[in-house]
């Protein structure tokens, strides 16, 4: 056997249970991606116990998405100064202070900041799971590994509807929080003995420069798009907290092309594969996430079934997902990314423009079969988008390109849920007649959005180039 082969089959780390030590990792990982829309189905709860509208019972879920994009481009920083060990406990241990902070909450500002500490928690482990896989697994096995983690994250957010929906059933909405405990503190219990410590503590300069730029970015544009859900587009408020945060954003982007040590090595995209993946994920994810939104408070505000019955038309279009996830890398091998991004993203537009002819008495049958075409065509584009643009990069820029993907999806995830909640409010007021009525008029409008984001996903899809042409 060469010393090629052998190194193939030789891992970075030498762990002596790989499983154990990244099974931690997934649970937290799989509650975190869970915890992103598993609040979706019981936003119209919240709004009555907690008293509030619309525009700030959604801060519930673009709070959480924030935080994770605030704390996600600073993984690479955190895990140069502290063990892996202690960042994987700290980082469960904030997710389940948050979730019981918020399951004992009285009040919406309680509920927030629990939603924000588990934030904090998700962005630790998130990233935390890829690169300790990269490490504790030999070359030869990452494509499994890989996999199987690709698989966590698509079918947590798809089956986080469905089993709140059950879990709303027989209990309130405070049960959705302490639901996540469970699973934490084994994950937690795993950690202890088997997370191992992988990385390498350089304590390299810390330029807060750079994060509080991106906390002022990030948070500028995400509030000024929640703003807007109440205040309207041309509200002064809106449109001061907007520019805040692109003045922000374009010194932050400019600072990181600019110093030798970058929080985030924004150099990658002269990659064109990259720049163009980067692209679709953010389309899709946002598309995606806007269905995932809009879905469950139409059934329930809209056809007013009931909680069980809403997470159960949802489980369909959850295990498409999962399996269209498995089948997409296959498709990648076979095909390149061009043709399953095209074909993703035109599938997904014919189910959204089905959901834009929804009614208040439209069929059960018809709402599913619309989801599960959608659900069909967003895994079918990302997962494909997502291989094209990290394979682009080689070396060390993988690490760059993976934190940097992971980090636009959070932001943008927060700022689709923002935008549709106003696009959501604009059309309920745009019309008379009975409240459901008003509100899947409102879901029309919302509807209207993910089509757009579907059409320009494909576009952008005509300018990906196979593996092996130039980048």
């Amino acid at each position: 056997m060469s010393n090629t082969q052998k190194s193939g089959m030789r891992a970075r780390v030498d762990v002596k249970n790989p499983w154990l030590a990244i099974l931690p990792l997934l649970l937290g990982s799989f509650v975190g991606m869970f915890s992103e829309t598993a609040l979706n189905v019981a936003l119209p709860q919240l709004m009555k116990a907690l008293h509030v509208g619309e525009g700030s019972v959604q801060w519930l879920v673009t709070g959480y998405m924030l935080v994770i994009g605030i704390v996600l481009p600073l993984s690479g920083l955190l895990t140069r100064w502290f063990s892996t060990r202690k960042l994987v406990i700290f980082g469960l241990c904030a997710f389940i202070a948050g979730s019981l902070i918020s399951g004992f909450g009285v009040n919406f500002a309680m509920v927030l900041v629990g939603r924000m500490i588990q934030g904090i928690g998700t962005g630790i482990i998130l990233p935390l799971m890829f690169t300790v896989a990269m490490l504790i697994f030999p070359p030869n096995k990452l494509g499994t590994v890989n996999g199987i983690l690709a698989l966590v994250i698509m079918f947590a957010p798809a089956i986080g509807p469905v089993v709140t929906g059950f879990i709303l059933a027989a209990g309130s909405w405070n049960a959705v929080f302490f639901s996540f405990v469970v699973l934490l503190v084994i994950a937690l219990i795993l950690a202890i003995p088997f997370v191992k410590n992988v990385n390498q503590l350089t304590k390299t300069k810390i330029d807060f420069l750079s994060i509080l730029l991106s906390v002022v970015a990030f948070a500028g544009l995400i509030a000024g798009t929640s703003f807007a859900s109440h205040s309207g587009w041309t509200s002064p408020k809106v449109l001061i907290t907007l520019l805040v945060g692109v003045l922000a954003l374009i010194w932050y982007v400019r600072r990181q092309l600019t110093i030798d040590n970058p929080v985030l090595n924004l150099r990658v995209f002269r990659y064109r594969n990259f720049m163009l993946g980067a692209i679709l994920i953010m389309i899709d994810f946002g598309m995606n996430l806007s269905v995932m939104y809009l879905l469950p408070q139409y059934l329930q505000n809209g056809l007013l079934v009931s909680v069980a019955l809403t997470g159960i038309i949802m489980l369909p279009g959850g295990l498409v997902t999962a399996a269209t996830s498995a089948v997409a890398g296959r498709l990648y091998d076979n095909f390149g990314a061009k043709w399953p991004a095209r074909l993703g993203f035109l599938i997904a537009a014919v189910g959204a423009v089905l959901f834009a002819f929804v009614t208040t008495n439209s069929p059960i049958w018809y709402v599913i079969l619309a989801h599960i075409i959608v659900m069909i065509g967003a895994p079918l584009a990302l997962s494909p988008s997502q291989t094209s643009a990290l394979n682009s990069l080689k070396g060390i820029e993988s690490a760059d390109g993976s934190a940097i993907l992971n980090t636009i999806q959070q932001i943008v995830g927060a700022l689709i849920t923002a935008i549709v909640t106003s696009f959501l409010t604009i059309g309920k007021n745009s019309v008379n007649g009975s409240m459901a009525f008003k509100f899947t008029n409102g879901i029309h409008y919302g509807i209207y959005f993910t089509i757009a984001l579907a059409i320009m996903g494909f576009i952008v899809a005509l300018f990906v180039k196979d593996d092996g042409k130039e980048y």
